[in-house]
């Protein structure tokens, strides 16, 4: 493989990028908004930058990775792509929207994954006519740090097709897990019941924010707490991924808490927003607590 496109320019979708340029793949960077694609390449320029102070690369590598990386603004440029990944955003309608134009469009040996965190890989896969080379690559954020990929195999992904994403994978220095399609798969099955929980507590008046997050992250040796990492990772999604699951499986456990869905309804959606359980300000890392809750 050479030539990877990658749908989306989100948080996601640079970091990906940045991951196969990194590598020497030629990558297309593709957006319906060009706003975006300007901020995903600033993005890249950033994080090579940190990688740069902290010794990962030379100054020297930053132009020649940047130079890996194109940006487009129309799916037409993925057609003779070896690999296409798809990081938009986390909605069933456009994922199969975008996989019924890449099935016209592509080649028919260009493998289509999708770095959706929940969706049914087997309900996307149908979508095409190439059910057998279609899959999920679920990256971490930061995609840049975190090692691992959720290989994700639908009920017709090709035994070629896995392998070949298994080894593509380990050729990014990550390190592949494969799972089977089932709603939330493993990373997020586990993850957000644990943050719907939390944020039950909360909820519930068991504990304060600072509480719940300090007790996690002590306790249990998480790096943050569960509502910090709901508000990194972005309430909307969580709570897109919490009814996945409580529809995939129809079991109340699964079911989101009012607090989430009332904070979604009124857009305080986390980092993203500038306010979830905590409020975030340009330049100050210091946890402020929402005033919403003291």
């Amino acid at each position: 493989m050479k030539n990877i496109t990658v749908i989306g320019a989100g948080t996601m979708g640079n970091g990906i990028a940045h991951v196969f340029a990194m590598k020497g793949f030629s990558v297309a960077m593709v957006d319906v908004s060009e706003t975006a694609l300007e901020k995903g390449l600033a993005n890249i320029s950033k994080n090579l930058d940190r990688m740069i102070t902290k010794g990962t690369i030379t100054e020297a590598d930053k132009p020649t990775i940047l130079k890996n990386i194109s940006t487009h603004s129309s799916f037409e440029y993925s057609a003779n792509s070896d690999l296409v990944v798809e990081a938009a955003t986390e909605n069933i309608q456009l994922k199969l929207k975008i996989f019924t134009e890449l099935d016209q469009i592509c080649n028919a040996s260009t493998i289509l994954a999708s770095n959706t965190s929940s969706i049914s890989i087997t309900k996307i896969a149908a979508a095409t006519k190439r059910a057998d080379k279609v899959i999920g690559m679920h990256f971490m954020n930061p995609v840049p740090v975190m090692k691992l990929i959720e290989v994700i195999r639908g009920y017709a992904t090709s035994d070629t097709t896995t392998n070949t994403i298994m080894e593509l994978s380990k050729q990014l220095d990550k390190i592949p897990v494969e799972v089977n399609d089932y709603p939330g798969f493993v990373a997020n099955r586990i993850l957000m019941p644990m943050i719907n929980e939390a944020i039950y507590s909360l909820y519930e008046n068991v504990a304060g924010v600072n509480e719940i997050d300090t007790v996690m992250k002590l306790g249990m040796a998480h790096p943050m707490g569960p509502l910090q990492l709901a508000d990194f990772i972005g309430l909307d999604v969580c709570l897109s991924i919490l009814n996945v699951l409580y529809n995939g499986f129809g079991n109340q456990k699964y079911a989101p808490c009012p607090l989430l869905i009332n904070m979604v309804t009124a857009g305080y959606h986390g980092i993203k927003s500038g306010e979830g359980f905590y409020k975030y300000t340009a330049g100050n890392k210091e946890l402020v607590i929402s005033e919403r809750f003291l």
